[in-house]
């Protein structure tokens, strides 16, 4: 689990938005610049190579509102 706190203090290292938690993934997602920056040892890894890109369904799905 991320720390709230942290949470609201952690941006995006690319487009220095605002990242979402993704509980079942274990993830920091930016949809601003569709990365998603992995937490590995309840450590947020905010490395840009070691981010993942968002899949255009998961984009897709997360614009209509509809939770994935």
């Amino acid at each position: 689990m991320i720390d709230k706190k942290l949470l609201s203090i952690l941006v995006c290292p690319v487009s220095k938005a605002p990242l979402e938690y993704d509980k079942e993934n274990q993830e920091l997602v930016c949809w601003e610049s569709g990365l998603a920056y992995p937490i590995r040892d309840d450590i947020p890894v905010m490395l840009e190579s070691e981010a993942r890109t968002l899949t255009d369904e998961e984009k897709q799905v997360h614009s209509s509102g509809n939770p994935g």
